[in-house]
């Protein structure tokens, strides 16, 4: 089955950071972007200044530096394009690994902008020699920015047109759809000032360790250390190399903070946010350094759920490229139950169109530039309970409606709905997971079934 698309992206011109005496002005290419008014070709969304131009650098350095990884299989090379919205107040850039195991995004915060700020969601374009000038940006002139073409660009295309074609995984589409979910589930379980963030970042090994085992990181007394054991308050460290972009914004760090879910022994994602003036860097970990976020599963009894599509049309109205978005809010503007809100804006989590800030514990909205459903359709155990389905291959047991049966071309397997309104399974996967990674195609088509049936 193929893993990956080629995505075209044409930029009027390459991306560049110029200089003269009274400043430094830095022209980010846009391609392929959403607005408020539809598709735009190459869309402009913000033109000011940045309020700390060697913070800003630094923290594009650090996206593009994930954009450009692969934590797990490094031989290969990756080159992916990072995203930005613009929402209104603020910038968000955003990049997955390769490898589908990091998830990296910069906000840049009414604070760090002084200019206008646009709404929509385009590829931009960071290409080598950018690069090499950004790392090279030091803080002593001001650093004007414009994210996308200026007049001159439009008008003189000429032959500056540039045009890639960039691997576009389909686990790397799923796995920003799984980021949202898992994202929302984590609370604070550390913070440190920047010190410490700096000793304990900088004594982390950079290269691949090798170890399968768990390591968690825990605070106390204002430091973090290392720990094999998960106890309270730890959150998860798989594949500590996998933190190294980090590194490009340590000078800058003004605290680190750690989130994660409740620590229970077994491997977890976690999501590790450095402040910065007028900015925050956040990186999202999966469980394990070989682990894609696109098998955790956590969107598919969202997408299984029939009302769900439905919902998540109703809220897509209600959607303004918001920089906050609050359930709570978002259910009483459209009258559904905060579970079912949160059920669709998994669903338009998985369309790209919305996105999660841990830091706000809230969503925000924006377009990633890919066509609508086409991280469900590519989602195989979601297809497969669907063809179950399909086949009839469900049976509900009348005399026991918390059991059913499952026939499948290797044999019979028995789905069991607990007090807990959790589904089980005999097939192996559950036996290897044990819900860990979402349902199996089985418990999914048992769902659907009883969801039809209702």
């Amino acid at each position: 089955m193929a893993t990956a698309a080629l995505h075209s992206l044409t930029y009027l011109e390459p991306s560049a950071l110029t200089s003269s005496p009274d400043r430094a002005a830095l022209g980010l290419q846009t391609s392929g972007g959403r607005t408020p008014a539809g598709a735009v070709a190459n869309p402009t969304f913000f033109r000011g200044f940045v309020t700390n131009p060697a913070v800003a650098a630094a923290g594009l350095l650090a996206v593009a530096d994930v954009a450009a990884a692969r934590y797990y299989d490094p031989k290969r090379v990756a080159s992916l394009d990072p995203v930005v919205t613009a929402n209104g107040d603020r910038l968000r850039f955003e990049s997955f690994s390769g490898c589908g195991g990091v998830h990296a995004r910069l906000d840049v915060l009414p604070d760090g902008l002084d200019g206008e700020t646009g709404h929509g969601t385009t590829n931009v374009d960071v290409n080598a020699p950018l690069r090499e000038a950004l790392a090279k940006l030091t803080a002593g002139n001001p650093l004007h920015l414009t994210v996308g073409p200026d007049e001159l660009a439009v008008a003189t295309l000429g032959d500056r047109v540039v045009e890639k074609k960039v691997p576009l995984p389909e686990r790397w589409l799923r796995g920003f759809a799984e980021t949202q979910v898992i994202a929302a589930e984590f609370e604070l379980r550390a913070e440190v000032r920047a010190g410490e963030a700096v000793r304990f970042l900088r004594g982390l090994p950079r290269g691949r360790t090798g170890a399968r085992g768990g390591q968690w990181v825990v605070a106390a007394g204002g430091q973090l250390r290392i720990t094999t054991r998960p106890v309270p308050g730890a959150v998860c460290l798989p594949g500590p190399q996998r933190l190294g972009a980090l590194h490009q914004v340590l000078r800058h760090a003004l605290s680190l903070r750690l989130y994660g879910p409740t620590a229970d022994g077994e491997l977890q994602s976690a999501a590790w946010e450095i402040a910065l003036p007028g900015m925050r860097l956040t990186l999202t970990l999966s469980p394990e350094a070989g682990r894609g976020f696109s098998g955790e599963g956590a969107v598919l009894a969202a997408l299984s759920d029939p009302e769900t599509e439905s919902d998540a049309e109703l809220l897509s109205v209600l959607l303004a490229w918001d920089p906050r978005i609050e359930v709570r809010d978002l259910a009483v503007q459209s009258g559904l139950t905060p579970a079912r809100t949160r059920a669709a804006l998994t669903r338009l989590g998985v369309d790209g169109r919305i996105g999660y800030d841990i830091a706000e514990a809230a969503y925000y909205h924006r377009e990633l530039p890919y066509a609508v459903g086409r991280a469900e359709r590519h989602n195989p155990r979601l297809r497969s309970a669907r063809e179950l389905v399909a086949a009839g291959a469900v049976r509900l047991d009348p005399a026991s409606p918390e059991f059913a049966d499952v026939r499948t071309e290797f044999g019979d397997h028995r789905v069991r709905l607990d007090t807990a309104n959790r589904y089980t399974c005999t097939c192996r996967w559950w036996a290897e997971h044990r819900g860990r990674r979402g349902p199996c195609s089985h418990a999914l088509a048992v769902r659907i079934v009883r969801n039809t049936e209702k």
